[in-house]
């Protein structure tokens, strides 16, 4: 049995201590591909012609081509009939020089002609999947970058933790702006309060109170003076914290509720009151304590201790947690040795994680071996050649929300560190994830996802990283097939005038679904218009909450808005009324919403 475990976060040397490394300098830059940025204004150079059934040219070729060449007399533009597309329109080719008036021009010979149902400008798209606005995500490369990053930000189209809650058993929460609104009520389960250092034993405050030694020796022989860590509130930061804030960093699931479960204080933590700890996280009954209001259907622990065998008191906790849909994630440890000498790491029916470093490595601390089942970024404050406690890489690091305080909780700040304590929350967000794109996900699919569609090392491993570095979208595409569901349409048909300098709506009344709508929401809009540049179309949510879709332009003259629009709704709850909300802001021009639907 083992008596205490102690913070997986890896230290200049292997002792399982943890080491703060100052602040990171600045970083270079976010990819170019990744930069917040407004969306190009592309030339238009070729037109979409759909002609009437009864047309010959809705179904010849040749008269396509033919007709293609008497727009081009009569407009004087160089037109060209270019393919026949999948729906039966007729693509045309202004070529590369053509300015807007000269569409323009196109576009009205061809409205003029009768034969024709419609024409349509060939538009650009452009991926939607942009930076948060956070203002240190360029410090997270864990995030994004190709090399040793986890390919997160390819997976916030599809799902951001929403409806998910993910306990953090560690040493509880010190408050911190960029998490707060993420935090749902913990526990505190320090059994000994002289180890709490609240005065008192269990109860449900779970803040952290800092885990300092005034002196070495004070926890066993080789233990050494030490200042608080704060771990448990980074950690949370990695899973959780508040995005597209402006502020700080961006979370792994930033729309799941984080859950602080306090069970390391001074000197680490006792094996009964961590195994209380996930029974009681995960929904199961705890002798004294009241029952947790919001189980989570993930936990991490970022903590350990050696121990050659899983104590039955670690295993049986995890087997109910399991039992009850709860997905456990675990660190491997940081004494570059082989996993199985270190506890709760080698128990059964929890994902173990090891640590990579920024060229996708195993980082030189983290343990390894055939317990090993996955591995995640983890960083490196320094090489393996440095000198032990030296800071020489802390850009290498994870960074993420923090306390200021030496011993008790002072100001916020955010700081690297390195470790598979910080490895491990990668695989937990990367779980809440997976269970709020797809909620009847069990554990162990969870963890055989995660597992199957992890990447090779582009990097080395000596003794065995599992099947490689997790990659969030390619997972979340193996659960919901690759591409987002069809799901549940809603749909309104009736027709709404637009007049001149008017505001009108639509109504869509949602019923019969659970928890919130998603974090891509297609709201698909048929609105016949004849200069669709006068329109400002909002979707709003049973809340009120206003989600602006197109904007008015006063050069785009087509007519008509027929396109589908994706949305992060993930924070709105689905059932209720939506509207679509449709301004006309100019004269001259009317129409009517045809009709609009919200696909779930």
């Amino acid at each position: 049995m083992v008596a205490t475990a102690a913070i997986i976060g890896a230290a200049a040397t292997t002792t399982g201590a943890f080491a703060a490394a100052p602040a990171a300098p600045t970083p270079k830059p976010a990819p170019a591909s990744q930069a917040m940025r407004a969306l190009p204004s592309a030339p238009v150079e070729k037109v979409i012609v759909t002609y009437k059934s009864q047309a010959a040219e809705a179904g010849s070729n040749a008269a396509a081509k033919t007709d293609a060449a008497e727009k081009a007399a009569k407009t004087g533009e160089e037109l060209a009939f270019e393919r026949r597309l999948a729906g039966g329109a007729a693509l045309v080719d202004l070529g590369d020089s053509a300015t807007s008036q000269d569409v323009n021009e196109v576009m009205a010979a061809f409205r003029a002609d009768p034969s024709v149902a419609t024409v349509e400008p060939d538009i650009r798209a452009y991926a939607m999947a942009v930076t948060p606005n956070d203002t240190d995500y360029a410090k997270q490369w864990d995030l994004f970058e190709a090399t040793g990053g986890m390919n997160v930000p390819s997976a916030w189209d599809k799902t951001t933790g929403s409806g998910v809650t993910v306990a953090v058993i560690d040493t509880g929460y010190a408050a911190h702006t960029d998490l707060a609104s993420n935090v749902v009520s913990g526990y505190d389960f320090i059994s000994t309060s002289a180890d709490a250092r609240d005065g008192n034993g269990r109860d449900a405050d779970a803040k952290d109170e800092g885990d300092w030694n005034a002196t070495d020796g004070e926890c066993g022989t080789g233990s050494k003076a030490s200042s608080s860590s704060w771990h448990g509130t980074h950690v949370a930061g990695t899973i959780g914290a508040v995005t597209n804030n402006t502020k700080g960093i961006a979370g792994i699931a930033y729309n799941a509720k984080i859950q602080p479960v306090r069970v390391l204080g001074k000197c680490g933590g006792s094996s009964s009151d961590i195994a209380d700890a996930i029974t009681w996280a995960s929904g199961g009954t705890v002798p004294g304590v009241p029952a947790n209001p919001t189980p989570a259907k993930v936990i991490n622990l970022s903590l350990g201790g050696a121990s050659s065998s899983c104590p039955s008191v670690y295993q049986t906790a995890i087997n109910g947690a399991v039992s009850r849909g709860t997905t456990v994630v675990v660190a491997a440890g940081n004494s570059n040795a082989n996993t199985s000498g270190f506890t709760p790491a080698n128990c059964s029916n929890v994902i173990t994680v090891a640590s990579t470093n920024r060229a996708g490595s195993r980082s030189y601390y983290s343990n390894y071996g055939t317990l090993v089942d996955v591995s995640a970024p983890g960083g490196e404050t320094r090489n393996a050649t440095d000198t032990p406690g030296t800071v020489t890489t802390p850009e290498n690091a994870i960074y993420s929300t923090l306390n200021s305080g030496t011993t008790t909780q002072s100001t916020e700040n955010y700081k690297p560190y390195q470790g598979t304590s910080m490895a491990a929350p990668h695989i937990a967000g990367l779980a809440a994830l997976l269970k709020s794109a797809k909620s009847t996900l069990t554990p162990a699919e969870i963890e055989s996802a995660i597992k199957t569609n992890a990447r090779p090392l582009p990097g080395t491993c000596s003794g065995g990283c599992g099947t490689g570095i997790a990659d969030a979208a390619k997972t979340v595409d193996a659960v919901t097939g690759g591409t987002t569901q069809p799901g549940t349409v809603f749909t309104n048909a009736d027709n709404v005038t637009i007049s001149d300098n008017t505001t009108v709506s639509s109504s869509i009344a949602v019923t019969g679904r659970t928890g919130n709508a998603p974090a891509a929401l297609k709201v698909g809009v048929d609105i016949k218009h004849t200069w669709r540049g006068d329109l400002v179309i909002d979707l709003i949510a049973p809340d009120g909450t206003v989600r602006n879709l197109k904007t008015s332009s006063s050069s785009d003259s087509a007519d008509n808005v027929l396109t589908t629009y994706t949305v992060d709704a993930s924070s709105e709850v689905a059932n209720g009324t939506w509207k679509l909300q449709v301004r006309d802001v100019a004269s001259g021009d009317t129409g009517y919403i045809d009709s609009w639907s919200l696909t779930f």
